[in-house]
């Protein structure tokens, strides 16, 4: 996985809540097991229409608005429990998503991929969306050895909880796996302890 430190980035705002699962990516999609082209697939009922065409009234449609972050509506991530959502959404482009609630389901498995769930308060995230709809150049700032959220040129300013061994494999670039080959000097020591 890519490290993350600080992002500073413009936000795409979709104002809508109760964000599901087969929304993010629909069932018909997740024949594949390789993580590549799942972003091309990312909101697709919402972002073309029958024909195939874009729909112009969906906001990643919209040219105004771009950026790696993904501010959401409450609840976002609800619905079944596949991890194809963490995969669509960061194939992308999105780093961060920011909503006042996410399924636990969802949250683990975009901690997982490399993407960070970022939950605020329900008034945070009307601010946001405030900002962002009235400026879409707004640029959002996510500190996450500080674990802080922040919209610059403003007085917003948030911090954010995430779990800590979370927090260490997202600064370091690592998955589960890539954490314990990094405790190998530790763990052949404790092995040693153990044989003595």
């Amino acid at each position: 996985m890519e490290k993350f430190s600080t992002l500073k980035s413009s936000a795409i705002p979709l104002n809508v809540e109760n964000i599901d699962t087969d929304q993010i990516i629909p069932a018909r999609f997740l024949k594949a097991t390789d993580k590549k082209g799942f972003g091309d697939n990312v909101f697709r009922d919402w972002r073309f229409k029958e024909d195939g065409s874009a729909n112009p009234n969906f906001i990643l449609n919209n040219p105004s608005f771009s950026g790696e972050i993904l501010v959401a509506g409450d609840n976002f991530g609800c619905g079944s429990s596949r991890e194809h959502a963490a995969w669509a959404l960061v194939g992308y482009g999105f780093k961060v998503i920011i909503s006042s609630f996410f399924a636990d389901i969802f949250k683990g498995n975009a901690l997982n991929n490399g993407l960070l769930p970022i939950q605020v308060s329900k008034n945070v995230l009307s601010e946001l969306f405030d900002a962002i709809e009235s400026n879409p150049e707004t640029i959002l700032e996510i500190d996450l050895e500080k674990q802080q959220l922040t919209v610059l040129n403003t007085k917003l300013k948030t911090h954010f909880e995430i779990d800590p061994y979370k927090k260490t494999c997202l600064i370091n670039g690592y998955d589960d796996i890539d954490y314990l080959i990094s405790k190998t000097t530790q763990i052949e020591a404790f092995e040693l302890q153990k044989t003595n």
